[in-house]
């Protein structure tokens, strides 16, 4: 039994410069039949362009996961820091989070 808990282990690494992150203000995604993209875009106040800084390409299966993973950690945050604020409107600067972008290269 304790050979098969470990053949279930997933071994994960994270190189240094993976582990600086990249910030991202902006999420914008689609989806075709078989698959979701979530571009993940930066955008400065007053300044036009965004540049996309990742993509990260998902089966739905996935995605529905990534929901439910996210959901459970909001739960769990606001429950040790209390409720987040979203604002109604964009942000100063900022676009809708609906906007699809331009000059975007889909998947």
């Amino acid at each position: 039994m304790e050979d098969n808990k470990n053949q279930n282990k997933l071994n994960i690494e994270l190189n240094e410069e993976i582990a600086q992150g990249i910030y991202s203000n902006l999420a914008v995604i689609t989806h075709s039949s078989s698959e979701f993209v979530v571009d993940f875009v930066r955008v400065m106040p007053g300044i036009p362009k965004a540049g996309v800084k990742s993509r990260i390409i998902l089966t739905p299966e996935h995605a529905k996961r990534l929901l439910m993973a996210l959901q459970d950690n909001v739960t769990k945050y606001e429950s040790q820091h209390g409720p987040i604020k979203v604002s109604k409107g964009p942000a100063q600067g900022m676009p809708p989070m609906g906007f699809t972008g331009g000059n975007i290269p889909q998947a």
